[in-house]
């Protein structure tokens, strides 16, 4: 097949998993054309039937605010023909599903099949704007396949939106054999001189990450455990985690990495995850660290259940119960027969369920039957 992939080039879980797909499909033998404002991120080398598509914006100075969503038409419609593309795989819904869903008609091909795959806030924040809601029911109503990536919001979405089409679950993926335990890491020693536990959170910094949880627990922690707090990522509330570290005086136990490439050997250096999220679809930093043999400790909203799985791969606390969340952390630190069994098991289920090979041909599964029909 010849597919197209349009998604958001950045660190976002839903960039990640588009691009990871894309490279799959090629290595399976399909040609993908991702067409985006910029390269992905993760493709930053050449790769065989891969192709890289930039969406460019006009200047003219009538317009005030650049038309993304026009130039990408204009761009999925060049691509398509010239490509001759079979499937239009739009990532994140708003404003991608609508500019397929112009594309098509511009195109009027009939043997051309857009498929919209909703990763989070696409549906649970963004098109519930009043000013996109209208728009979003239209763009998913009118897209010929729809797919989540968790139970969780497959059901909101029908829910919220009110749509009587179907929406298939395909669940985000990982490489098992990338993201996987290392018996000896270069980064231990530099974080743990002292063979300290070792607590990592991911995230982009955001308000509904609720990362100042993970410190106010970790503090905690430290009260009882010798420990490090590893913080991975970036965002707006970043100087304010700084802050909290400086009042509760733990600066010299908390490191922050800012955006790291090197985020395998991060999660192989350390001991236990933390996710202790308001909203979350999925979970994919959370998918990362149980297959680098990592417990999870997580709140149980949204997804994060179908992934996390109580007293078996880690523990799931309410909302901003830190005070639960330390104690389960101490409780695996100091009980190392327990902590061993939570982390073959995060391993295990992370094989099991989410490997990248079980997880793509759902997606080529998708494609030839929406093709087919």
């Amino acid at each position: 097949m010849n597919i197209g992939i349009t998604c958001y080039p950045t660190y976002g879980g839903s960039g990640v998993v588009a691009t990871e797909l894309g490279l799959a499909l090629a290595e399976r033998g399909h040609e993908v054309h991702f067409v985006t404002y910029d390269r992905p991120f993760r493709l930053e080398h050449f790769h065989e039937r891969v192709y890289f598509h930039a969406v460019e914006m006009a200047k003219y100075p009538l317009f005030e605010f650049d038309m993304y969503t026009l130039a990408l038409t204009s761009k999925l419609v060049e691509v398509t023909q010239y490509e001759k593309l079979d499937i239009l795989h739009m990532h994140y819904a708003i404003p991608h599903a609508v500019s397929a869903y112009l594309a098509r008609q511009i195109l009027g091909a009939e043997n051309i099949r857009t498929v919209t795959t909703l990763h989070g806030t696409d549906s649970t924040l963004v098109g519930l704007e009043p000013s996109f809601l209208p728009l979003m029911r239209f763009a998913l109503a009118n897209s010929d396949g729809i797919t989540a990536v968790s139970r969780f919001l497959r059901e909101k979405t029908i829910s919220t939106y009110q749509l009587d089409c179907d929406i298939a679950m395909i669940p985000n993926f990982i490489d098992t054999e990338v993201y996987a335990p290392r018996e000896s890491c270069k980064y231990r020693e530099m974080f743990a001189p002292n063979n300290e536990k070792i607590i990592a959170h991911t995230s982009n910094f955001r308000p509904v990450k609720r990362v100042p949880d993970v410190i106010r627990t970790f503090a905690k922690v430290l009260d009882e455990v010798p420990a490090k707090l590893l913080l991975i990522g970036d965002g707006p509330d970043r100087s304010e985690c700084e802050n909290l570290c400086r009042e509760l005086s733990i600066c010299e136990h908390v490191r922050f990495l800012g955006k790291q490439d090197a985020l395998v050997d991060i999660l192989a250096a350390s001991d236990l995850f933390m996710l202790p999220s308001q909203s979350e679809s999925f979970g994919l930093s959370a998918l990362e660290a149980m297959a680098c043999g990592l417990p999870v400790i997580s709140t149980s909203i949204g997804g994060i259940p179908e992934v996390n799985q109580h007293a078996e791969t880690g523990y799931i606390a309410e909302i901003g119960d830190i005070d639960r969340m330390a104690r389960y952390a101490v409780e695996l630190f100091t009980n190392e027969a327990k902590y061993t069994a939570f982390s073959e098991a995060a391993r295990r289920r992370a094989v099991d369920m989410f490997d990248i090979k079980k997880i793509v041909p759902l997606y080529e599964s998708f494609y030839e039957r929406l093709l087919s029909t």
